[in-house]
């Protein structure tokens, strides 16, 4: 324990300053409450410097590539020469080379107090915040605490991993250069996204996946339809395959050892294998919770449930640690109903059967609400189930390359409960499916909807009328 400073009374403190931390913290200082934001990284947190905005700086830089190498049968001649440092330097640009000066100028010009340390809650009315020059600060507020804490990338207990230089998100967006070869352990959102990437600019990249098929929470059609595609783009993709061993020779790279046999080799090895949520370094079990659990119990308000009395601050949680979704516009949903919780101005509270998740590979893969297996298994009355293809029901369609995919609907009763759009702009064709479920917009009133062609969102009215 290094040098203590005096206690400090202040209304409010947020443990975590990413987009929903930034965004509670700022909307409460300019209520005019005495905030105090504190987090041990990068202010703003991990979207804008280590995930959403550069890993889609990637993703687009791979795409003009994959455009470019189409010309060719379709509109002329072209050669395309891959080079990455335009990519890196646009990440740089975009990040502001990690520094984060320009958000925390932003935070304290609304009237907040930024700490840089890391928060832990010492009492259920004291976070105790330590400075990365040994001091610590002790922080009372009168009012409310939000643990905003985010998650970390989940290290599988692979033998020999954790003795290795692997990378995770965090060294795949700031890498100066592309190795030649990548082994990416995991077929979610994130090992897929940053493998198809590298890909296209020239590594030899493998995926392993210890499930049966890729993207294992979606519709079983985008796992195979991801796995086809990306095979066909290149990649080598192993699932059902677990990792018995992995070792690191300085000079030669990686070797993996797969449970059925085969040695996989690359220059540089990519855990992508979820996100995990550390409740005991953030001092969560203060509060009478399991600070061993995947994440921070709270009610419809985001509270945790207990907190705030004899007297003392209400404790609320936002963002991945309530375990309701790694997004940042779950984060920026639930920022807002914290927001009106601790200023007591009501409105809705929290819902989650219409989460929005976008895979950005090509094709992409956007999702919203329950999946099939997941509304059978929760016993959901009056299950029906429509598909179409999406090549197929966008038939006449002004020719876009990459027009393979799908759309399924999930439905139960009279209103849709789930679907899935795999392809072309899928993330964009999301928005209508989007406001379909959240709204539970009666079917009869979907069908009745004038559907604009040639579109590919017009595939949706041809998957209603499959609904069986």
């Amino acid at each position: 324990m290094g040098a203590v400073s005096g206690a400090r009374q202040v209304d409010a403190v947020v443990i975590g300053m990413g987009p929903g931390g930034e965004e509670v913290a700022g909307r409460l200082a300019d209520a005019g409450l005495d905030v105090v934001g504190v987090d041990e990284a990068l202010l703003g947190g991990e979207c804008p410097y280590w995930a959403c905005i550069p890993t889609k700086i990637m993703v687009r830089g791979a795409g003009l590539l994959a455009e470019g190498r189409r010309i060719p049968g379709m509109a002329g001649h072209a050669m395309v020469h891959e080079e990455w440092p335009p990519v890196a330097r646009h990440i740089r640009e975009a990040t502001d080379d990690w520094d984060d000066k320009v958000a925390v100028d932003r935070f304290t010009s609304r009237g907040g107090a930024f700490l840089r340390g890391q928060g832990r809650l010492t009492a259920p009315d004291e976070v105790t915040v330590l400075g990365s020059d040994g001091v610590e600060t002790v922080l009372r507020p009168r009012r409310a605490i939000v643990i905003a804490v985010g998650s970390q990338a989940a290290v599988p207990p692979v033998p020999g991993l954790a003795a290795t230089p692997y990378w995770t998100n965090r060294e795949a967006v700031a890498a100066e250069e592309v190795p030649e070869s990548l082994l990416v352990l995991g077929g979610g959102p994130v090992g897929l996204e940053i493998a198809q990437a590298m890909s296209r600019f020239g590594s030899a990249a493998t995926v392993v996946e210890a499930a049966p098929r890729l993207l294992g929470r979606e519709e079983p059609e985008a796992g195979d339809l991801l796995l086809r595609t990306l095979t066909e783009d290149g990649l080598t993709v192993h699932t059902g395959q677990a990792l018995e061993g992995v070792s690191y020779t300085p000079g030669t790279g990686f070797e993996a050892w797969c449970e059925r046999g085969e040695r996989l080799t690359a220059e540089r090895l990519l855990v992508a294998a979820g996100r995990r949520v550390d409740l005991a370094r953030v001092g969560a079990g203060v509060l009478g919770v399991d600070d061993t659990a995947h994440a921070l119990p709270v009610d419809e308000r985001l509270r945790v449930p207990g907190s705030g009395r004899d007297r003392r601050p209400g404790v609320w949680g936002v963002g991945d640690v309530t375990g309701k979704g790694a997004f940042t516009h779950m984060a920026m949903y639930q920022a807002d109903v914290a927001v009106r919780a601790v200023l007591g101005q009501g409105g809705r509270p929290a819902s989650y059967h219409a989460v929005p998740r976008v895979t950005f590979t090509d094709p992409e893969v956007g999702a919203v609400g329950m999946t099939e297996a997941q509304a059978r298994q929760a016993g959901l009355p009056g299950i029906r189930v429509g598909a179409t293809d999406l090549a197929a029901s966008s038939r006449g369609y002004i020719q876009r390359v990459g027009n393979a995919g799908f759309i399924k609907l999930v439905a139960s009763g009279e209103v849709l409960v789930g679907g899935t759009v795999a392809g072309a702009y899928a993330g964009e064709m999301l928005g209508q499916l989007s406001t379909a479920v959240s709204a539970r917009v009666p079917l009869a009133d979907l069908a009745d909807t004038i559907w604009a062609f040639p579109t590919l969102h017009r595939a949706f009215g041809d998957a209603l009328r499959a609904l069986r």
